[in-house]
């Protein structure tokens, strides 16, 4: 059928490998032969040919030529309707046809042209004729292909790269140790949350929270442990937010803040005891605390945003909550006064 088939198929082999690959179809071995002798000596160029047009199809596909030389007038079948097949055919489509006619006539060759053909010569042309045009369409064919499969790397490359930004975005702003958000992710929400309960007259509720006797447990035990209290504490305030918007962060050291959107004082209160009561029945030792154990202070700030505040102004009440809370004992939730309140 072929004097060789590569081992390989065209879409395994890269750029650089592309190699002008000729397909004769024709049923005449005296017209194989004498194409054959042409091609011998050229040694960029593969040659194939097969002589039963229901072959040409699934060989075309098999081996995907540079060009298709394609005889009009086969036993069972016509060059014309080969030509449409290989035009319906995705993987085909663009691959150049020349056809060889045994007859130089014009409405063959507009008819060859209207169902698809690249070219049209009488066979057998004179050898330097043939090898130039099959050089000419194979080296517009691989040039097409080389300028597809760059496209396809350059929009792999892209996507890549958008891939690679959204994950260094997710890491700038994830705290390191703990996996949560970082303070500057914390910074971002609270931005966006007060803009949005201004507009839409929701509260926002804060809770800033901090490990009780922290330094005297890592001095104690040591930064590896300490690592390992402040994750533990990470994943018990996570476990406690319900929704999607709710954000918990590492706001510095051993401190955590809690960002609620459209969420009163009520609901807050009822995530800053159930997180703090959560840290208590750890029961992590800290045998030089008062408590003996890791416990957790928080305060609590609520507000409906608006232009008379500032989400600054948030954080300040529910920062001095939480320093009450740690001044009169420690272990508890302290709840900041309103703006319109008195301490």
């Amino acid at each position: 059928m072929s004097d060789a088939i590569a081992a390989s198929t065209f879409e395994d082999q890269a750029v650089t490998q592309f190699k002008v690959r000729v397909l004769l179809v024709d049923d005449q071995l005296i017209i194989v032969e004498a194409v054959r002798r042409m091609l011998s000596d050229q040694s960029d160029i593969e040659f194939h040919y097969v002589t039963d047009a229901s072959d040409a199809a699934s060989t075309a596909l098999e081996l995907q030529p540079t060009v298709i030389l394609q005889d009009l007038v086969m036993p069972n079948s016509d060059g014309f309707t080969l030509i449409r097949g290989y035009r319906d055919d995705p993987a085909l489509r663009h691959v150049p046809v020349i056809v060889l006619s045994a007859k130089d006539d014009a409405k063959l060759k507009a008819h060859s042209f209207s169902v698809g053909a690249n070219d049209y010569v009488v066979k057998l042309p004179d050898r330097l004729e043939l090898l130039a045009r099959i050089r000419y369409h194979s080296a517009a064919y691989i040039s097409r292909l080389q300028r597809d499969e760059a496209f396809q790397f350059l929009r792999a490359s892209q996507k890549n790269l958008a891939d690679a930004n959204i994950e260094l975005q997710k890491l700038a702003a994830l705290d390191s140790l703990t996996g949560i958000a970082n303070r500057r992710r914390f910074d971002e929400v609270m931005r966006s949350e007060w803009q949005r309960g201004k507009r839409d007259r929701k509260p926002l509720s804060l809770l800033m929270c901090d490990i009780d006797c922290f330094k005297i447990y890592n001095d104690t035990f040591g930064h590896l442990a300490g690592d390992l209290c402040l994750k533990k504490a990470a994943a018990v305030l996570t476990e406690h937010l319900k929704r999607p918007a709710d954000v918990v962060a590492r706001y510095g050291g051993e401190e955590f803040a809690i960002v609620l959107p459209d969420t009163g004082l009520d609901g807050a209160l009822l995530i800053a005891n159930a997180c703090r009561s959560h840290i208590e029945q750890l029961a992590i030792d800290n045998p030089q605390s008062p408590t003996g154990i890791i416990t957790m202070s928080i305060g609590v700030a609520s507000i409906v945003p608006s232009k008379d505040d500032s989400a600054e102004g948030l954080v300040a009440r529910a920062d001095k909550a939480l320093y009450s809370a740690k001044n009169d004992g420690r272990n508890q939730v302290i709840v900041a006064p309103t703006p319109e309140e008195k301490p």
